[in-house]
């Protein structure tokens, strides 16, 4: 130590303690402390693990999204699988699950006793007690020597002199024996400490906390749930419109060919004298005009497709063709889906439970309500227990035998006299918001029931034109033959034949239309408990009245009045959906 060129500091003596006194020892350790050089490593023990781990079967970090897919036909289930598997709005939502049980963890730890550990060096490069204990403080005092035989102004003098030196008896700072190391001036300290604290009574704000996480955490399950279902109808009306997609470009491709064929007999019965030009450039004009119809579908399956790619995860160089038959007769519900009993007779039965919207904003009530708990709380009075045990040493390299023990026990005890009324503003924020969530429950309650009914007008709405197109396709499909047969007789002519062409490609693309919708709405209907209000093409006004009750969920779960927050991220996706816009047939 001597080699660190700082000038030798003399040990302080128990003369010097008493003279000094408790009290002002206490202050000056501190004041000390603001010029030493510390080192210091607080380590917590308490609650750590839960807060910062990844945690037993929890991966340690965002995963990539990866399919599973090689190529050829795809199903609508391994469709939905590889997308829920792979969807970044549900990994979103799967890390907002996880953030809130931390906060339920956090918020529980407040419920138990709270250890803590730290260890420290202290060097002192100066201090003011060198220049009064140390070798600068001149000779030392003579002792105070009592001499009864003399005269009383030698006594009073003799007097006077030890208390003008501090020489005044053996216990101040004159000297004497049983110099003892303390903590003024000391060169080197280490000291080691063990601090236990535990809320004894917190006047509910704890419990109001665990609550505000509980709310927190039910709400992101309820997100989580709400982003799962989105994306399995989004994948669904991406995997149908890619099948409503490849149908169309049949019907064009179709049509093509066959007002390519004609084109061909035109031009021999033209070779051959029987009709004139004029027929042949109406069957050319009527053969070209179809060729931009068969790009625009084949362009709209491209995009189709696409989205669907998206959604799955398949990279552009793997093979993928969707495997639904739009064209089927009977047309089954998919076997992914359970609908409700009674919906294929056209019944509308109740949901066995409330709608996604309407759990958010009972989650969000709920949080406002702990929230409204936590205000009040912070009027009470507040008592907590706390010990503190430490070693400390003031040797260079110290020895367990050179450490010497303090240990405090005491209990605090806190309450608010004068806050300038924050804490009334707290409480008034707080009841207002709790009016609002309950105002935007109800109002989740009253478009749940509206949104519901909609879904089932669409599906009923898609069954019936589904149905009614069943014989327009056979029908349009038998005009036509007997159009061409006609017109190759000579009994009819090119327009007839090119109006009957027109309204089997018609037919046959609003039977497939009908088919997807149909196929979408059904999907819906099996996912509407979990589905957002707004995704059952409600309107714009109920998407908006969704998005506002949302937005009051998410705010709810937010810290109040110095609470523990419980999620940030509650917020439900909107998705608004409606019918494919692939069919250039549709008027």
């Amino acid at each position: 130590m001597e080699g660190w060129g700082i000038p030798q500091i003399e040990p302080m003596t128990e003369r010097m303690c008493v003279a000094i006194g408790r009290p002002l020892s206490r202050f000056l350790a501190i004041s000390i402390a603001a010029g030493t050089l510390t080192v210091g490593f607080p380590a917590s023990l308490a609650g750590q693990a839960a807060g910062t781990g990844a945690g037993p079967g929890r991966p340690s970090g965002p995963q990539p999204a990866t399919s599973s897919f090689s190529g050829g036909r795809l199903s609508l289930e391994d469709a939905i699988a590889i997308a829920t598997a792979t969807s970044e709005e549900v990994a979103v939502a799967r890390a907002g699950v996880s953030r809130a049980e931390g906060e339920q963890v956090r918020a529980r730890a407040d419920l138990l006793p709270q250890l803590s550990s730290s260890a420290s060096y202290d060097r002192t490069l100066a201090t003011e007690f060198s220049d009064i204990f140390g070798e600068n403080a001149g000779p030392p005092c003579d002792p105070f020597m009592l001499r009864p035989e003399a005269s009383l102004p030698d006594r009073v003098a003799e007097i006077e002199r030890a208390i003008d030196c501090g020489a005044v008896g053996t216990g101040f700072f004159g000297g004497g024996e049983g110099d003892v190391d303390l903590p003024f001036g000391q060169r080197n300290i280490y000291r080691v400490n063990l601090s236990l604290s535990q809320s004894l009574y917190t006047g509910g704000r704890v419990p109001a906390q665990r609550a505000l996480a509980g709310a927190g955490r039910q709400l992101a399950a309820e997100d989580l749930t709400s982003a799962r279902a989105q994306v399995v109808l989004a994948v669904t009306e991406a995997y149908f419109d890619a099948a409503l997609s490849d149908r169309l470009v049949a019907i064009a491709e179709a049509g093509l060919r066959q007002a390519t064929a004609t084109l061909e007999q035109v031009e021999l019965s033209f070779k051959a004298g029987r009709l004139a030009e004029f027929e042949v450039l109406r069957a050319r004009v009527a053969r070209d005009n179809q060729r931009p119809q068969v790009v625009r579908t084949r362009a709209q399956r491209t995009l189709a497709y696409l989205r669907l790619r998206e959604l799955v995860h398949v990279p552009p160089d793997v093979p993928l063709i969707v495997d639904a038959n739009l064209d089927d007769p009977v047309l089954p519900p998919p076997a992914a889906f359970q609908l409700p009993p009674g919906v294929e007779k056209g019944e509308r039965p109740g949901l066995t439970g409330p709608r996604v919207a309407v759990r958010q904003a009972e989650a969000g009530l709920a949080a406002r309500e702990a929230a409204l708990r936590i205000a009040r709380s912070q009027r009470l009075p507040s008592i907590s227990f706390n010990s503190t045990y430490g070693r400390v040493a003031y040797a260079g390299f110290p020895s367990f035998s050179d450490f010497r023990t303090n240990w405090t026990v005491g209990v605090v005890a806190q309450v608010p006299i004068l806050t300038g009324g924050r804490l009334r503003g707290d409480q008034m924020v707080a009841a207002a918001e709790l009016s609002i969530a309950r105002a935007q429950r109800e109002q989740a309650r009253h478009l749940s029931e509206v949104d519901t009914q909609a879904a089932y007008e669409e599906l009923e709405a898609a069954r019936a034109t589904w149905e009614a197109g069943a014989g327009t396709v056979e029908q349009a499909l038998r005009a036509y033959k007997i159009a061409e047969l006609r017109y190759r007789e000579g009994i009819s002519t090119q327009l007839e034949l090119s109006d009957a062409r027109y309204l089997l490609e018609q037919a046959q693309a609003n039977r497939a239309q009908a088919a997807r919708d149909l196929q979408v709405a059904r999907v819906r209907i099996a996912l509407l408990p979990d589905l957002p209000l707004g995704a059952g093409s409600l309107g714009a006004g109920s998407q908006a009245v969704s998005a506002g009750v949302s937005a009051q969920a998410a705010v709810a779960t937010q810290p109040v009045a110095g609470g523990t927050p419980a999620t940030g991220t509650a917020g439900m996706v909107q998705g608004a959906t409606g019918q494919s816009t692939l069919g250039g047939y549709r008027q």
